[in-house]
Formats: C-alpha cells, structure tokens, sequence
C-alpha cells in the first residue's frame, strides 16, 4: 500500500508552480484554529490500527508507518489540505524553459532534529539513495537525470524529459523524505529515524507504541504539544472505548457501522472527508488460471460491489471500477462489470475452470479486508469458486505479497495525488507494486508516455485509455473509493480531515 502506501490518493496548477491539474478527492475539513484555549502542551496520543513495519521512509510502503514519518520529516515541497504543491524544505523553484532542469532553493537554516545542518548534500544522498537502491520510489525518478548541489541552498533536478508531476513525486508523501546519512548508514533509521519535520522519535516500544517529542530545533512554527504517542489498537471498538474514556485523543479507527450516529454528536468529534484511495482486489497471473483474462473477467462479473462496499465501509464509500474517484478532474466513468453470476460461470466454463479453489490473503490490521473477504467469497461460492480466506497480521501481509505466495489479495491505495500514482507503480510492466505480475505493452506505452506529457487534456486522455484497458484486462478488480474518518476529543483544536490522509499533529493543541 501506499501512501502511499497510503494512499492517495488538488487543484489545477501551471507547470511553473508545479504539480499535476485537478486530482482532488474532497473538501478537507477544518475543525479549529491554532490555539489553543486550555494552554499549549501535554502530550497528545493518537490510536493507530496497526504497527509499522519499520521507520525507514524509504523502505516502507506501509501507511501505518506514514502516519507516525509525517510528523517526523520533510520534504522539498509537500501538498496543503487542496493538495496544492507548496514549499517545505524548498522555499522557491524554477524551471528551464525547456521544463528539463529545476533549480530548487531550501529554506536557511534547516537542521536535523539532532542539531546537525541539512544542506543540498542531504537531498541528493537522499534522492540517489532510492534512485541506486531501487527502493519503493524509485519509479518516480524515472526520468531524473541527476540531482546536484552547487551550493549547499541549491539543489538541481536535471530530467530526460519534462515531468509535469515532478512536484507530486518530490513532495507527494514521505516515502520521499530527506534523510540523515549518518542515521541511515548506522541502522538507527528503522526505529530511531533522525528528521527535520516537527516532531522526533523518543522511543518505540514493538507491539506497544511510538513516542515523539516536539522538536524544539523545528525551522517551522514551533509545535504546541509536548509530544504525541501513537498506540498500536487493531479493535476499532477498543479504539473508540479508548477514544470515548480519554485514554486517547484521537483516532483514525473507529467501528464503521457506528460512524454515522458518532457524527451526529459532539463527543467525541467525529468528521469524514472523500478520499483518494481505492481499494481492490488483485489476483495473481503468474498463477493458473488466473493467467488468463478470461478468469479475472469472469470473477470480476461475480462480484457485487455494491453489497461489499456496504458490508465493509456502511456508507462510507463510493463504488468505483477504475481507481481515481469522482471528484477529480482525471476520472474516468467506466463500469463494465455488471454483478452478473450467470455470466461469470459461462465465462468460467468457456475457460475451461471449474471446482476452483483459491486462496485470498487479507489483514487483521485493516479490518474492512477481513469484512469484504466475507462477502466476496459467498459471492464467488455461487459460481462455483471455493475462497480460503488467509488473514495476516501487516507485516506478514507485505511479506507474502512480496514473494507472490497468494492466488489474491485485497488492499488499497491511499493518499494518491497525481494520477501516475494511481496506476503506474502497480500495472506498468517494471513497476514496484506489481506483484501480481500484470504486463500489457500497450498500457507501458501509454503510462510511460503519459508521465511525460505536458497538454492536460492529452495526458488525461492517455490515462483515460490506461484505465480502460486496465480494467477490461483485469489487472486489479476496483470496488470503491472510501471516505476519511476520524475521530478525537474535543479538548483536541487545529486539526484538519485531510482528503490524501496524511495525519498531521504540528498545528494541534491539546486543552488542559
């Protein structure tokens, strides 16, 4: 997952300013100023579903570990709550006319949370370390030529071509976070990471929780709280008893069937917003007979989105069979797959399967996984396909999806800006995430072609004829974009629902 992994997951900006046109999921919601009535202070802790894998920005792709690295680093430039590209680390850049070299100026003054100085040097070791290592986001530096520092203020990005979401892929999410090379070299990345952003890690207890601390050296305004503790609460009915009690102040796990009575009260506050994620299922094609379209078309006539989308989101979801949602401007109206299981055991029998047995690998740590999985296999029962749920813990999950031990799985994308995001890393031939091994030369051709395409309206249309294909091969079965819901204490001001769920404490007070 993303962001990313994670997740998706803003308006229309020129390509001087940066980004890509029009990719927003929703309205964020703002639940209150700055400050903070009861005092500054104290120490906020937020219940999280899941442990992250590791603390490593670069190597993660797991979204519980994004929600405790945003408050931890930076990035060059990073999205605001209408995922409009805007300076960080980078307080201005300008292109070439020829849109193939950017020169970025960082902010002055910078340092690292243990006080050493962050120059142009740590941008580029942080860029050519994912670019060398082929780590998780590598793909969006395909077409970085080199990155340089001629001055320890000014790192320049030389590209091969131009690419109208630099912006996005310098400052989508964390996964593209500048790094201290001392703190990487050592290890200590992967549980002790060493940032710039508002917060710094004081401690993680494995099992237990994260502790951060305000990072008194912060070149932004300096954080309210004393710190947060994000606590590992996989029940979201415990979460919400721990929310309710004052045990925690916030949470992003909340019981989904009670989240519509939670909003009509006042205590706790209960806010939700559109997001840019989806979630799927994807099935394995270096598996038989999975290899063939035909199969996956015929599964994906089976499925009844509309009742899994009520069984795992009650409402809180918009079904959808392409990945990018409604509201944003590269949406692409596209639903062939009417619930038809007549068609699918035709379509099962001209392909020669029957008695199928098949394994689907889901987490405990996204309970709606665990829900969907349910209903998708009484519904695949009824055209003669036996499902045998497999539920993992996260970090097995990302291990065995890694291996490609799994007939199918279900997950989704969160926190998705740009549309390149939405389908490169996962169906272009070489990318990160296609571990369900999907490869169609017309669709490389046209991801590749599209990340480089400076007319909107021709980039959209690109998209619009990857999604299409896409879908009718099969390579992933979308079911639905879900809302953002979370839920935290009304001593709790100045945080905002934000539509790429990236969760941010550096302008939050807590009330004594």
């Amino acid at each position: 997952m993303s962001r990313k992994k994670l997740g998706v997951l803003g308006a229309a900006l020129t390509l001087t300013v940066g980004v890509l046109s029009g990719c927003t999921g929703g309205e964020a919601v703002d639940v209150g100023g700055g400050g903070n009535a009861g005092g500054a202070g104290g120490v906020l802790n937020a219940a999280i579903g899941g442990e992250p894998d590791q603390l490593d920005p670069h190597k993660t792709s797991a979204y519980y570990s994004f929600q405790v690295l945003e408050n931890v680093y930076d990035t060059l430039v990073e999205p605001d709550a209408d995922l409009k590209m805007v300076p960080s680390l980078a307080t201005k850049w300008t292109t070439s006319d020829d849109q193939l070299t950017w020169t970025f100026t960082l902010r002055e003054g910078v340092t690292f949370s243990d006080g050493s100085p962050l120059t142009s040097e740590d941008v580029v070791y942080s860029y050519e370390r994912i670019i060398k290592e082929k780590l998780n986001n590598a793909y969006k530096f395909a077409t970085v030529k080199s990155v340089t520092g001629p001055d320890p203020a000014t790192v320049v990005v030389t590209l091969s071509a131009p690419t109208p979401n630099l912006l996005a892929n310098l400052g989508g999410f964390k996964g593209v976070a500048i790094v201290e090379k001392s703190n990487v070299e050592s290890g200590a990345v992967k549980t002790a990471p060493v940032g710039s952003g508002p917060f710094k890690v004081a401690g993680y207890t494995s099992g237990d929780s994260v502790k951060l601390v305000r990072n008194d050296s912060y070149w932004g305004d300096k954080p309210k709280l004393d710190g947060v503790t994000f606590t590992f609460v996989k029940d979201p009915t415990v979460a919400l008893q721990n929310l309710r009690s004052g045990q925690v102040q916030w949470t992003d796990n909340l019981p989904p069937q009670q989240v519509k009575s939670l909003q009509d009260g006042d205590d706790p506050v209960v806010k939700s917003a559109a997001s840019t994620d989806y979630w799927y299922v994807a099935l394995n094609e270096a598996r038989k007979p999975f290899d063939n379209p035909e199969v996956r078309r015929a599964i994906g006539y089976a499925l009844d989105r509309e009742a899994i989308t009520k069984a795992a989101k009650f409402g809180l979801a918009t079904v959808n069979q392409t990945a990018i949602p409604k509201a944003s401007a590269f949406y692409y109206d596209y639903a062939p797959y009417s619930h038809d299981p007549g068609k699918a055991k035709q379509m099962l029998g001209q392909a020669g399967v029957s008695n199928l047995t098949m394994d689907l690998m889901v987490t405990s740590e996204y309970p709606e996984t665990v829900t969907a999985a349910q209903v998708i296999a009484a519904q695949l029962k009824d055209v003669g396909i036996t499902v045998k749920i497999r539920t993992l813990d996260f970090a097995q999950w990302l291990d065995e999806q890694a291996k490609g031990n799994f007939d199918g799985f279900m997950l989704g994308w969160l926190g998705n800006i740009d549309p390149d995001e939405f389908y490169y890393a996962q169906h272009h031939s070489g990318g990160t995430f296609n571990f369900h091994k999907y490869k169609n030369p017309a669709v490389d051709k046209l991801l590749d072609d599209a990340r480089t395409q400076t007319d909107q309206g021709a980039r959209k249309q690109a998209y619009e004829q990857a999604a299409k294909q896409i879908v009718d091969d099969a390579s992933y079965l979308y079911l639905y974009n879900p809302d953002v819901v979370q839920g935290w204490s009304k001593k709790v001001s100045g945080y905002e629902v934000r539509t790429d769920r990236a969760i941010r404490f550096r302008s939050v007070a807590l009330a004594k």
